[in-house]
């Protein structure tokens, strides 16, 4: 049996998939509605009192995480998961107690049979997935019908890019000048061309294009310099022939080319033990949450996207702070960044330690190196040790504590960090965008435990 690792409320708090189960989670987590609880190894369970006769069956596997209820609800963690979590998290004193602890229930037989069946699927290489153990379609594929299908996509999206080519020229011989008061139509339009086009990439770039004016400051030069790099993600697939393998990789992502993640796992993998740095969910037309590992033993970073449908919540989750011990497969590409997180893999205990970071000037220094291998990068992972948040004329700014480097800060007012800091030097793990760092997980030296803190607003 493995370890236990109880989570902080923090960390319990950080799966929820918005803030109404966030609420809800909350005001479940007394003893009053449950019973039957208890927790072995990586199993935490307990029956909820719901509207119906019979309790909620309630279950979740921290090495997932992944989440079991009879309840009807389709968020993962549903409300009873949360609020089952935090209890757990009130730590081996409170309402759910350990194997082996003195009034400890013991594992029941719907726990038993929901757990070893998820061993077994790991084992076999099929499960271990947050959220729903949904059965993976299985197949063999056609290879010629899905090279004509590609040859085919390939060719509709040459279409658009020129198109996109002819469009941009036109934009700039009438100058950028009146871009502010002409509105969003032609961009919406032709935006939808490269959706006809089956080019979501250019898509979604051509409508952050036209959003530009409305951002106020000095808008020109940025909505110049984005058209410019459109511009050469167009020419870039057109011209991919010449290319160095990785950059035509790099264009086929930034165009809207995916790998299937089976495909890339069944391939080489990176074994490590990653460190959660950051989670966070982004809204369009899909929720995208993105997923910050980081391997401290081989320094390197990785971004594990994942996506739900608009207005609910991805299923994996992963709380900030714990370690995963987990196979990756990157996408391919000339920075590798993106991942696909493999199926086997656990939670073991959080480290002691706050993370080595590096300095603002040798961080702003590998983000100019990727830019030149990836000029459409859109945010470069970066932590850095003993900065300190500090308020500038215009805009707030990161500044080393020892140095003169420092970088302006992007969002809202970074209160939350300040008030973390209160003057003194963090660890911080940051995007670097090209508009400033977004700060997302703090540490802070003077606290009890190394334990990260959230500090995206």
């Amino acid at each position: 049996m493995e370890t236990e690792t109880r989570w902080t409320v923090d960390q319990v708090l950080a799966l929820a998939p918005d803030a109404a189960s966030r609420t809800a989670g909350a005001k479940l987590a007394q003893p009053a509605p449950w019973s039957g609880t208890g927790a072995a190894g990586t199993a935490v369970w307990g029956l909820c009192k719901g509207s119906g006769s019979k309790p909620y069956q309630t279950a979740v596997d921290t090495r997932g995480p992944a989440y079991r209820c009879t309840c009807p609800s389709r968020k993962f963690p549903c409300k009873h998961a949360l609020a089952l979590l935090l209890l757990w998290a009130g730590g081996a004193d409170g309402p759910i107690a350990a194997a082996g602890a003195a009034g400890a229930s013991a594992e029941p037989e719907w726990v038993e049979q929901w757990t070893a069946a998820r061993r077994k699927k790991e084992e076999s290489g099929a499960g271990g997935a947050a959220g729903a153990d949904a059965p993976r379609a299985a197949g063999p594929a056609d290879p010629g019908a899905a090279r004509k299908r590609a040859d085919r996509r390939a060719v509709r999206v040459e279409g658009g890019a020129a198109e996109l080519e002819q469009r941009l020229a036109d934009l700039l011989r009438g100058g950028l000048a009146g871009a502010d008061t002409a509105g969003h139509k032609a961009f919406d339009e032709t935006a939808a061309r490269m959706v006809d086009a089956q080019a979501p990439g250019l898509a979604a770039r051509v409508r952050e294009l036209g959003a530009i004016p409305a951002t106020g400051g000095d808008w020109p030069s940025r909505m110049l310099e984005e058209t410019a790099l459109l511009h050469l993600l167009a020419r870039g697939f057109l011209g991919r022939e010449g290319l160095p393998e990785p950059l035509v990789d790099t264009v086929r992502a930034r165009i809207g080319f995916t790998v299937d993640s089976a495909d890339l796992l069944a391939g080489p993998t990176v074994h490590g033990q990653w460190l959660v740095l950051a989670q966070y969910d982004t809204t369009d037309d899909l929720t995208t949450r993105r997923i910050w590992l980081h391997d401290a033993a081989a320094g390197r970073f990785a971004l594990v996207l994942s996506f739900g449908a608009a207005g609910r919540a991805p299923q994996l989750a992963l709380p900030v702070g714990l370690v995963v011990e987990a196979e990756l497969a990157y996408h391919p590409s000339a920075v590798p960044l993106r991942a696909a997180l493999g199926a086997h893999r656990a939670s073991v205990e959080a480290p002691g330690t706050i993370p080595p970071g590096t300095a603002i000037g040798p961080a702003l220094d590998a983000y100019g190196a990727a830019l030149a291998d990836d000029p459409w990068l859109d945010a470069w992972p970066v932590l850095l040790t003993d900065v300190v948040p500090v308020p500038g004329p215009d805009r707030w700014q990161l500044a080393d504590v020892a140095g003169p480097d420092a970088v302006p800060l992007t969002g809202p007012a970074p209160w939350r960090l300040a008030a973390l800091s209160g003057g003194h030097p963090l660890t911080l793990f940051a995007e670097l965008t090209p508009t400033g760092a977004r700060p997302l997980t703090a540490w802070s030296p003077s606290s009890p435990a190394p334990a990260p803190t959230p500090v995206l607003a």
